[in-house]
């Protein structure tokens, strides 16, 4: 754990320093999301660089010698985003208006164990994800969003219990405001 955090630290230490000759990013952008029902707020620290937090819900749904089971449960994320290819998407003639982007982050997510709805009841009232992720962002004219980030991370709960965990999130909705 203590080799991911530094590493991790390195390598964003590393990207920050170099993030002053690209296009900047825009700050201040609220989102909700239908797909996972949430809201999302996005600022900006450097020119390529933000803070991307969450407080919306996560589905865990499967099949076990019980039958089947569900579950919506409340969730917190934060993700520290280096966007690294809005020069390429200018000279493309591509948007990037509103982060419309690729990225790569350090992304950290806090679940309950406990679910809104469903028949899903873990042992631990909380865990938790951290690890590096690549995503990619876009708006449309219309304000609709797509946000997808993959990765793999380390989990952790209350108990002590720690494990490898894969990093998937799709998210669809709107721009609010920004």
């Amino acid at each position: 754990m203590k080799k991911l955090l530094l590493l991790s630290f390195f390598l964003f230490s590393f990207l920050f320093i170099n993030a002053q000759d690209q296009a900047s990013v825009e700050d201040g952008l609220l989102s909700v999301n239908i797909l996972t029902p949430g809201l999302e707020y996005e600022f900006g620290l450097t020119n390529s660089t933000t803070i991307d937090l969450r407080a919306g819900s996560g589905i865990a749904f499967g099949t076990g010698s019980a039958g089947d089971f569900f579950g919506i449960f409340p969730v917190f994320s934060a993700q520290y985003r280096y966007y690294y290819n809005f020069k390429n998407r200018i000279e493309k003639n591509k948007r990037v208006k509103n982060n419309s982007a690729n990225y790569i982050a350090l992304s950290g997510n806090l679940q309950s164990g406990k679910p809104i709805i469903g028949n899903i009841e873990y042992t631990a009232d909380y865990f938790g994800v951290i690890g590096p992720v690549w995503g990619l962002q876009r708006y449309y004219g219309s304000g609709f969003k797509l946000d997808l980030n993959l990765g793999a991370g380390y989990g952790f709960d209350e108990l002590g219990d720690s494990y490898f965990s894969p990093i998937i999130g799709i998210r669809l909705g709107w721009l609010l405001s920004n």
